[in-house]
């Protein structure tokens, strides 16, 4: 950072306590992440963000209560230094010997709006009624204890190593940016940081190396908004077309598989792991009855040109071994009239359905071309009507999707 914007724009750092002590007997327990924070000139954002009040300060401070039971404490209202001009009589309470903090005018403000307590003899001073709810609270030290980590059990955990809580997304931002700003994120992973921009009404460029990270990412923003967002946002640097995809899996046939199954919404079978796939390159999971029992789809992607009937006679071995309802063979070539016969052979998986909603049939093998998914003349047959728990879903955001600004998700590292 220092190389990116000179040392002498370093601003603080922020300490983020995001765990609690760890058993360890050779060092201090690591328990914080450093957070720095740069200017790229000597004129930056800055909204002061604030902390709640405590329950201790709140109990002293807050006693008084007005008729609708809102809290409130009393303030001075007279001026710290000499103020000729605010000298005089308010009410028949004298002036105060360095005058009132307030112009006349102000005073028969806040006292038509009741903001002004008056004690019982003139020989004591009116105070300034500040409410609770109105308060803003404490403004943040550079120490950070009260963002918890994203734990097993918390609604916005989407499996992710290195994801991170929203709220410390959200905090950074709002101090930093204001509606309508940029923000940039390089290595933005599960999107945590493209989420909330998208949000709090900013603009946003996301960048990650891989195809899965960006393939989450729009499965995120779907799950967040609606799946109009997609409308809203340009992906730069992933296949359009065939010759795209075939580049692609020339280059890199891992990532060619991450971004294929993204075309069907589809994650890895084994995560990032380069291993054997035992005939299993990806997988979906879904819920189409009413017992919560999850059923799955099996995918296998090939990225060269010389396929067989032979593929898809394994397919259906792989569909039986591992107990699952539907599989998929996505690839360049158009299936031939002997592979189409071996999936056709397959028969349907029938669904039921969930509380009350129509089932249907559909083909237990299916073959799928990558031009036929990108020209949208083919899809995976699937229960539609159905709880998808391939990925976890990240919670539904505030703001409707179709009042966002303009947004940019790049998937690659070049440099632009």
């Amino acid at each position: 950072m220092d190389a990116v914007f000179g040392p002498q724009m370093f601003v603080s750092e922020v300490i983020w306590k995001r765990t609690n002590t760890h058993s360890d007997a050779k060092r201090w327990s690591p328990i914080s992440d450093s957070l720095f924070y740069y200017g790229k000139s000597n004129v930056v954002t800055w909204n002061p963000q604030h902390e709640s009040h405590s329950e201790k300060h709140v109990s002293s401070k807050y006693r008084n209560k007005d008729e609708s039971g809102r809290p409130y404490t009393l303030s001075d209202m007279t001026s710290p230094h000499p103020r000729p001009n605010m000298m005089y009589e308010w009410k028949g309470f004298p002036s105060p010997v360095m005058g009132w903090r307030y112009s006349r005018e102000t005073m028969a403000k806040l006292d038509a709006e009741g903001r002004i307590w008056y004690p019982p003899s003139t020989s004591k001073r009116p105070r300034l009624k500040r409410y609770l709810d109105e308060m803003p609270g404490v403004v943040l030290p550079n120490i950070w204890t009260d963002i918890p980590p994203i734990n097993s059990q918390a609604q916005e955990r989407l499996g992710y190593p290195t994801q991170k809580p929203e709220a410390l997304l959200e905090r950074i931002l709002r101090a930093s940016s204001n509606k309508g700003d940029v923000v940039l994120d390089p290595f933005c992973g599960c999107g945590t940081t493209v989420q909330v921009a998208q949000r709090l009404n900013r603009r946003w460029i996301g960048i990650d190396v891989t195809h899965l990270a960006i393939g989450l990412i729009k499965t995120r923003l779907d799950d967040a908004f609606t799946p109009a967002v997609r409308q809203t946002y340009e992906v730069i640097g992933e296949p359009t077309d065939v010759a795209g995809a075939a580049q692609l899996a020339e280059e890199n046939k891992w990532q060619f598989q991450y971004w294929a199954l993204g075309l069907v919404g589809a994650r890895p079978a084994e995560g990032i792991k380069k291993g054997a796939d035992r005939g299993i390159d990806g997988r979906l999971y879904f819920h189409d009855d009413n017992t919560g029992t999850s059923k799955q789809i099996i995918f296998s992607v090939k990225g060269g040109q010389n396929i067989s009937v032979a593929e898809v006679r394994d397919l259906r071995g792989v569909l039986e071994r591992e107990k699952a309802e539907i599989g998929v063979y996505i690839s360049f070539t158009e299936p031939s009239k002997p592979m189409l016969r071996e999936a056709a052979e397959a028969g349907f998986y029938t669904s039921p359905g969930i509380s009350g909603t129509a089932g249907g049939k559909f083909p237990r093998i299916q073959l799928l071309t990558i031009k036929g998914l990108l020209e949208g003349t083919q899809r995976l047959e699937r229960p539609l009507h159905v709880r998808d728990v391939t990925f976890r879903k990240a919670p539904r955001s505030r703001p409707d999707a179709a009042t966002q600004p303009s947004l940019n998700l790049t998937p690659n590292d070049e440099p632009f």
